[in-house]
Order: structure tokens, then sequence, then C-alpha cells
């Protein structure tokens, strides 16, 4: 699998463009997302979210109305990236331009995506909605803010649920193999087999 990464935002958020068959698709749109696939010459033909929090969501209006491509989440982030107000509500002065999702994507063995077969796993409890998109062809996961080099995704934000977390990276995540490379929202890739062995959060759980 082809695929890119670009750091973008406060956050240092990451976000990766893959080439599917049948063209781009850009997996989380953080700030400055949109500029750098303009500066890369990517035509983009899908934007597929992990999970609603800001700063993988800045450049999704920007995105869908630079390349004019669909936009898919699961149900549960579908208010945070169509609510104007949406963050406000849990008192955070933050504020995002509308969109409305194109379709919905939920917890599945297969779904194909522009050609490529991927495996949707939702993982909760850093935030709700949250999904990996698993290649077992190429043995990569996009993670989103799920499991870390050395860490795991906070779950002190509204919505967060540590026993969820942790029982969903042990369940669902840790059985697709240790030599599968995890692609996470924030730092450097990493393999499952090096976190289940070494990451202290997950040590003796």
């Amino acid at each position: 699998m082809t695929y890119e990464t670009f750091c973008g935002g406060i956050f240092e958020t990451n976000c990766y463009p893959v080439q599917a068959p049948e063209g781009w698709i850009l997996f989380d749109a953080p700030d400055g997302a949109c500029d750098w696939l303009d500066s890369r010459r990517l035509d983009l033909k899908l934007l597929l979210l992990t999970h609603g929090h800001i700063d993988h969501i800045q450049d999704v209006a920007k995105i869908k109305h630079r390349f004019n491509c669909p936009v898919a989440c699961h149900p549960i982030t579908a208010p945070m990236i169509s609510d104007r107000e949406f963050f406000r509500s849990f008192g955070f002065e933050l504020e995002i331009e509308p969109v409305q999702p194109d379709f919905m994507i939920e917890e599945t063995p297969s779904r194909n995506f522009l050609g490529l077969e991927m495996q949707v796993l939702e993982v909760p409890g850093h935030c709700p909605g949250s999904l990996c998109f698993f290649s077992r062809k190429d043995e990569l996961l996009i993670g989103g803010d799920v499991l870390f080099a050395g860490g795991v995704g906070r779950w002190d934000l509204p919505g967060g649920d540590v026993d969820l977390l942790f029982a969903g990276i042990k369940k669902k995540l840790f059985p697709l193999g240790d030599n599968v490379t995890v692609l996470p929202g924030h730092g450097p890739p990493t393999k499952i087999g090096t976190e289940r062995q070494t990451n202290p959060f997950l040590s003796g759980r």
C-alpha cells in the first residue's frame, strides 16, 4: 500500500493519504491538510474520519469544498462535524465550519473503499464512535487516537471511558497480529507486537 503522512495543527495531528485502486483516500483532516494536499498535487477522492475530535476534523470543510469529495464517518461522529456549536456545548471555545457527512461507517469485517478492502473496527474509550481501519493484506492499521507508540489515547475528555479503551485494544487490536504496523493519530508508527510487549499503559492490564 502506498501512503504518505502529514502532521498538522497545534496538536501535531497525523493524517494519511492512501492510494487506493480508484483514487486517493485521506484518513483524518487536521489543520493544514488541505493546503498540503494541494502542494502534493494529490487528487483526493474520499475523506474518512477515525473520530470527531477537533484536531482531526479542522480541515474537513476546506477539503470537501476544494476536492468535491465525499466525507464519511461513524454516526456518532456526524454531529461533531455538522454542528458548528458542538464543542461549545462541552465548554470548549472551539468552532468549526459544519459539514454533512455523505455516508456513514460502522464496524464491519470488510468494506470496499475505492477498491481498497479494509476491516473497520470500532474502538471507543478515547472518543465515542472511534474507528480503526485495517488492511489485512498490507498488515497496516490506521488507528486514530487509540494506540500510540508507548501510549494510548487519553480518556479524560467528554465521552471517554478507560475501561472501554483498554478492552478494545486488547480484544480487537492485539489479535490482528504482532507484525501489524499502526499508523497513529499522533507520533511515529509502531507495531502491535511492540506495544503488546512494552507499552507501559497496557502491561498488567
